[in-house]
């Protein structure tokens, strides 16, 4: 009787304790399982609403922002992308600066004089970080380079004297040829690529330093820097490409230092304007330059083409409206 008690007591009691068992050990398994397969869902989920957060607060800062710029505000943020364009166009193609000249007069307030001054400047810095950047490459060819600095050095202080003493609506007539030239130049440009450089040959290094030497003259006139004007004369004489545009980067700093030189004489240059837009520009050279040599610029000649013959032939306009 006492055994069978004792059996019965101890099966309640084994069904409790598998009852708590179950509780105890099975069911928080169970529970963990629903958990662990609940936690991927709950994470995607909080990081699309951390992202949407972010889009959220990204959103209303730019709103706040744009209610609360001003105009002059507005024009100097357009003229700093201008820039960006600017230096990444020059890093890539060499045609570029020209489009900085209408920017700094439309946007910045600049007169025609000082517009050119200032770009001219900050192709300075734009020439020797682009420079550099070809040097690692291993693009710029010294027995080319150097004579065509030498004209473009020679060249650039008459330019800029004949800048300072010649009406405006002359310079944005030779300004408006200058870019129109360029942006065909882009659309249709010449094969080139036939002609090696020659040790010794009087010829060829009379050439090269006539080409600098008109390069420096209408860069220091105009202000639109080297590449604009070098890189379409040495593609149409038979230079590669690539080596010419690789020259240009450092006839900018030649050409661009002996004509600020005189516009500095004369006051035209303003380095307020000068340090925003050059900063700008020195990131789109570094873009600019690393696409040059890994990508074909065919697309972008295309479109800096349009943009110049556009940009070109308003000016051109402009300019015979106002003589």
């Amino acid at each position: 009787m006492r055994l069978s008690a004792a059996w019965a007591r101890a099966a309640r009691d084994s069904g409790l304790l598998s009852a708590t068992l179950h509780i105890s050990i099975v069911s928080p398994l169970f529970c963990k399982k629903r958990i662990a397969a609940a936690r991927p869902i709950r994470k995607k989920r909080n990081n699309k609403n951390n992202i949407l957060n972010i889009i959220f607060f990204f959103g209303t800062l730019l709103a706040q922002l744009v209610n609360n710029i001003t105009s002059e505000q507005a024009m100097i943020i357009i003229l700093l992308a201008v820039a960006l364009i600017v230096g990444g166009l020059i890093g890539t193609v060499g045609v570029g600066g020209i489009l900085l000249i209408p920017a700094l007069s439309g946007l910045g307030g600049l007169t025609t004089h000082a517009a050119m001054a200032t770009s001219l400047f900050s192709f300075i810095f734009t020439g020797l970080l682009g420079t550099w950047l070809y040097c690692k490459h291993g693009s710029i060819h010294w027995g080319i380079t150097i004579p065509v600095c030498i004209g473009g050095l020679v060249g650039g202080y008459p330019g800029a004297l004949a800048n300072a003493i010649a009406p405006a609506w002359i310079l944005n007539l030779i300004l408006g040829c200058i870019i129109i030239f360029a942006g065909i130049y882009a659309l249709f440009p010449a094969k080139g690529g036939t002609i090696t450089y020659r040790p010794g040959d009087g010829r060829q290094r009379l050439q090269l330093l006539l080409i600098g030497a008109t390069v420096g003259f209408g860069s220091g006139l105009t202000g639109v820097g080297g590449p604009v004007l070098s890189v379409p004369l040495m593609v149409i004489l038979g230079f590669t490409p690539l080596t010419s545009i690789a020259t240009s980067q450092v006839i900018q700093i030649t050409a661009a230092t002996s004509g600020s030189i005189s516009n500095f004489a004369n006051g035209f240059v303003d380095l307020h304007m000068a340090l925003l837009v050059t900063v700008a520009e020195l990131a789109g050279v570094v873009a600019g330059a690393k696409l040059a040599h890994s990508v074909s610029s065919g697309v972008l000649k295309k479109m800096v083409s349009v943009v110049c013959i556009v940009v070109g032939a308003f000016i051109f306009v402009r300019a015979l409206l106002q003589a």
